[in-house]
């Protein structure tokens, strides 16, 4: 099968084209004839040496795909030859076939492309963990999310605003903060123009919000105790400016401030199975109904992932980049 492998850590151009074995299914798998492959962050980050693969997962980057299902293994029932499916995987995305566990992967929603379908797994499995299961929002409640155009981000914004809370983001631009106010976000707030907390502070009476999804990290986890409210949550899931900080940790103290964090590759698969139920539960019916949609920004052929990498890199992409492995 065509895939593409990292040849050696370094940039976008370090992506090549390769001839890979075709995966065989077993026990509970499934292999899939990939149509699309999401690209994501942490695949930027594997490329570059930063965040091998779990041990046992394929070297190919990837981690969510969309396509038919051609294969099933010995116990396998979820699905049949034939079925449209997303799925959430390890790694192995970047190629023509990639086997997945059926407990990881879900229907692909109806009216959706398959481009789209490849664009929801990664974005919303860790949305629905973090933001719902790990910190609770709750309708009512007041969620900030960082990075408001990027595929977390486009996600946070419509499921928070889906399950009843009121949305604050923030963006680098002013194109972007529209962007996050036609998704449905209450409060846009452009982080070069802006003082974000004193932002946070005025939209919420000085109160602070309760739950803040943050990417960034760096300065920002300082900032961030400020612009939670008494009682308030953090969840980090990543750290694009930097793993490290000097913060006032009085305020976890003074505001009972709960900051947590979570990554998704190296979970189990019964993990992500869980995970996986609550989205076809509570969630798929949303997408089915259209009521949520994945924001697309842009489709490469899989020949050219490097330049959706690049693409990612730039960081003027609103939405998910996705690649056509058709």
């Amino acid at each position: 099968m065509r895939a593409i492998e990292i040849s050696k850590p370094g940039g976008p151009e370090v992506l090549v084209a390769a001839t890979r074995d075709k995966p065989a299914p077993s026990g509970s798998e499934i292999l899939v004839r990939v149509a699309a492959a999401g690209v994501n962050r942490p695949d930027c980050f594997q490329r570059q040496g930063a965040y091998p693969p779990p041990k046992g997962a394929s070297d190919i980057p990837g981690l969510e795909i969309a396509g038919e299902v051609v294969e099933v293994g010995e116990t396998a029932s979820r699905f049949k030859p034939g079925d449209k499916v997303c799925a959430l995987v390890a790694g192995g995305g970047y190629a023509e076939y990639c086997v997945v566990d059926e407990t990881n992967a879900l229907p692909a929603p109806k009216g959706l492309t398959m481009m789209e379908a490849a664009a929801l797994p990664e974005t919303y499995f860790t949305v629905w963990h973090n933001v719902f299961q790990r910190c609770g929002l709750k309708a009512g409640e007041s969620f900030l999310v960082h990075g408001g155009t990027s595929g977390i981000g486009t996600t946070a914004i419509q499921l928070a605003k889906a399950f009843g809370a009121r949305v604050l983001a923030t963006a680098g631009s002013d194109a972007k903060c529209e962007a996050m106010r036609e998704l449905g976000a209450d409060l846009s707030i452009n982080y070069k123009e802006t003082d974000f907390v004193e932002a946070v502070k005025e939209e919420t009476g000085g109160k602070g919000v309760n739950l803040i999804l943050d990417m960034v990290g760096g300065d920002y986890i300082s900032r961030n105790y400020q612009a939670a409210s008494v009682d308030g949550r953090i969840v980090q899931i990543a750290f694009l400016n930097g793993r490290k900080a000097e913060a006032d940790f009085s305020l976890l103290m003074t505001k009972r401030l709960t900051h947590t964090g979570s990554t998704l590759r190296a979970r189990d698969v019964a993990f992500k199975a869980q995970i996986a139920d609550e989205l076809r539960q509570q969630v798929w019916p949303l997408l089915n109904e259209r009521k949520v949609l994945p924001v697309m920004d842009s489709i490469f052929p899989l020949a050219q992932a490097s330049a959706a990498h690049q693409r990612m890199e730039d960081g003027e992409h609103i939405g998910k980049i996705v690649l056509d492995a058709g």
